[in-house]
């Protein structure tokens, strides 16, 4: 939780992007006996992968591994709601952490967030139905930001110049001073 320019509360977990495909590929290993790899996981992710669903539509696609018994290669053809399944444990690892967050958040900056909302950045945050669960689960409003991808360089990159321009005030300030 961020306000005024500084960090009021943190909190950080290692489930995102990276752990969705891991979860996927562990999940069609587990229900098919299919191997596939890591970016074939997070090309279903992009495709139909979802946290929640709208409950008419049922996307489908063909993916293609190694059967993990008779080492052949096979075809398989998943939906959005196994894709769904298999994302369930990551995603609520995250909607907890943000429960939790938020409940360690002092009263005033609560009531600012209730008004305002939560900002929802990386690429973890563009699967499907995410920011819809975790407003629904937090009572919240969230918004997620135009570009997730890259808000995280750009951002570091804008801190990067104030740390700069700080660093250069303090120069001239001591100068000043000799």
């Amino acid at each position: 939780v961020i306000s005024l320019g500084g960090m009021v509360v943190t909190s950080s977990i290692r489930v995102g992007g990276d752990k969705f495909d891991e979860a996927i590929v562990k999940h069609i290993l587990q229900v098919s006996n299919l191997k596939i790899g890591q970016q074939s996981a997070e090309k279903i992710k992009i495709q139909i992968g979802n946290a929640e669903g709208d409950g008419n539509s049922n996307d489908k696609m063909e993916i293609r591994g190694t059967d993990a018994i008779t080492g052949l290669p096979r075809r398989l053809e998943i939906d959005s709601l196994e894709v769904r399944e298999a994302l369930k444990e990551p995603v609520k690892q995250v909607v907890d952490e943000v429960k939790r967050t938020l409940g360690r958040t002092p009263p005033e900056l609560a009531a600012d967030i209730v008004e305002r909302g939560i900002v929802m950045t990386g690429g973890g945050s563009m699967l499907k139905g995410l920011s819809k669960l975790i407003s629904k689960e937090t009572g919240v409003p969230v918004i997620l930001v135009e570009k997730p991808l890259e808000c995280v360089a750009l951002g570091a990159g804008q801190a990067f110049d104030l740390f700069k321009d700080m660093s250069t005030d303090r120069l001239v300030y001591n100068n000043l001073n000799d």
